[in-house]
């Protein structure tokens, strides 16, 4: 599949029109679709008139916008305007927003073509997309295994080549911890970066808009485009987003990150950590070692309390933004003669077992008696979490670590064990609890299971996170590029019929 950039070059010269790319993509998802259940909505028909008046605009000598022709999907928690978006429920199932999200408003005015919405766990709690209304997302890698979540369908469309990229939402993980299981490169944006102007809320003050793409560098392409302050969102940042777009190494130069420093997390290769990831994470921090740069290991003492905080915080948050989902305000509903009865029945009928769990959970924390014991102990560690963070990005450019403790899972294998799937969010939390941003770049491979081997079948992708100072992206994504293009590994990360 070729790079954002090189489909933008062929639509400006017509050598490839935007109607043969959009059509091939079209083809490719409707081709396999039914086998992943990545995308909730196709959209055939506006993406090919799109196409057709941006080829004439081609034709005609106008300027074209710098994402010109390039295909484009969004998880179906972020609004468009007039398409079901649905936030992978069925309480939700028929509502068309009246307006766009503001980043897809300023993709497609920069060219970008949508193509569809993908599938999610519902309201984007869950790890493995497991969670949907519309079914499970299977990893592209590996049938038998989830993509990760809950932007799922975004990384598993990526990974198959049905979109050169995706927008997903990132609460908690849900960007960087299924680009790691689904082998590409997942943004999740310093908080305010991106406008959250038209994403279905989850938790309020940890949700982020971000992107999925093949490389670093069609992250960058993507990111550049939606990032900014937005009026509709009191917590965009004013902050000037600069060129995000990397460049290529010196072909002489040797030592592309001299003078940067790394720095390991200790406590995110220890205990819990399958082996195969240890290993790719340490030949990972060994590579940008031998690239020039200095590599040593931070200890974040109050690291593991961030997981159980990120959930009373988020979980709280949720049981407030989800109850306008009542079948008055939002929702499907389900006909009672009285007014409690019919917010009960529409609320169990859409909602799924997960989401019911988190409510409750979250309302629990919030209620008289527990609020100090539970909500405002949690916001106090969030403060220490933050703080940590802080103090190990003064002294370093960069943190390293794993973007999950494992390979994909089985199907099914945390359906029955909850606190099982929470615990594969321990490397991802912390940092949207700091609000800052962290890149998933693909590091290594395990074999089916998790261990490691030469004659494994069925080799799994590991990602590992790179995370860095508020509104550094720009510092990420080059050392992101570096990584990828010195990578000897890079060629692997490619699904044979990906068309890359």
């Amino acid at each position: 599949m070729a790079s954002i950039r090189r489909i933008r070059e062929g639509v400006v010269s017509q050598d490839t029109p935007a109607v043969e790319v959009v059509r091939g993509f079209l083809d490719r998802i409707h081709a396999q679709n039914a086998s992943l259940g990545a995308f909730i909505t196709v959209l055939d028909n506006s993406a090919l008139e799109r196409a057709e008046q941006i080829d004439a605009e081609a034709r005609e000598g106008r300027p074209l916008g710098p994402l010109a022709g390039v295909p484009f999907a969004v998880k179906d928690n972020i609004c468009a305007k007039g398409v079901q978006t649905s936030a992978g429920s069925l309480l939700l199932r028929g509502h068309l927003p009246a307006y766009d999200a503001t980043a897809v408003a300023r993709l497609q005015a920069a060219g970008a073509i949508l193509v569809g919405k993908t599938n999610l766990d519902q309201f984007g709690m869950g790890s493995t997309n497991e969670n949907s209304g519309y079914g499970p997302v299977r990893n592209p890698w590996d049938a038998r295994r989830v993509p990760g979540g809950s932007s799922g369908g975004s990384a598993a469309a990526v990974a198959a080549g049905l979109v050169p990229a995706a927008l997903g939402s990132d609460t908690g993980g849900s960007i960087r911890q299924p680009a790691s299981f689904c082998g590409v490169v997942g943004v999740k944006p310093t908080y305010g970066r991106v406008s959250r102007s038209g994403l279905v809320a989850y938790a309020s003050s940890l949700d982020c808009l971000g992107v999925l793409a093949g490389s670093a560098a069609d992250a960058a392409e993507m990111l550049a485009v939606m990032s900014g302050h937005d009026d509709l969102d009191a917590t965009s940042s004013h902050r000037e987003v600069g060129d995000l777009r990397p460049a290529d190494p010196a072909p002489s130069d040797a030592r592309p990150l001299a003078g940067r420093r790394v720095g390991v997390i200790a406590e995110t290769v220890g205990e819990g950590v399958d082996a195969s990831v240890v290993e790719a994470l340490q030949a990972s921090a060994a590579h940008l070692e031998s690239l020039g740069a200095t590599v040593e290991q931070v200890h974040l003492p109050s690291f593991a309390s961030g997981l159980p905080a990120y959930y009373v915080i988020a979980l709280s948050e949720a049981s407030s933004n989800l109850s306008r989902y009542d079948g008055v305000r939002y929702g499907q509903r389900t006909q009672r003669e009285e007014l409690r009865e019919m917010m009960r029945a529409s609320r169990h009928g859409g909602l799924g077992a997960e989401v019911q769990r988190r409510i409750l959970m979250g309302t629990y924390a919030l209620s008289a008696g527990y609020y100090d014991a539970f909500y405002l102990r949690a916001q106090q560690v969030r403060t220490l979490v933050t703080r940590e963070l802080q103090q190990a990005l003064r002294r370093c450019d960069v943190l390293l670590s794993p973007a999950a403790p494992t390979p994909a899972y089985e199907l099914g294998q945390t359906a029955e064990d909850p606190l099982a799937m929470y615990k594969g969010d321990m490397m991802t939390v912390n940092i949207n609890l700091a609000g800052l941003p962290a890149v998933t770049v693909p590091c290594g491979w395990a074999a089916a299971g998790g261990e490691g081997g030469a004659n494994a079948q069925a080799p799994l992708p590991i990602g590992m996170q790179l995370i860095g100072r508020p509104f550094s992206e720009a510092s990420l994504l080059q050392l992101a590029h570096v990584f990828e293009l010195t990578n000897p590994e890079r060629a692997r990360h490619t699904l044979p019929d990906a068309g890359r």
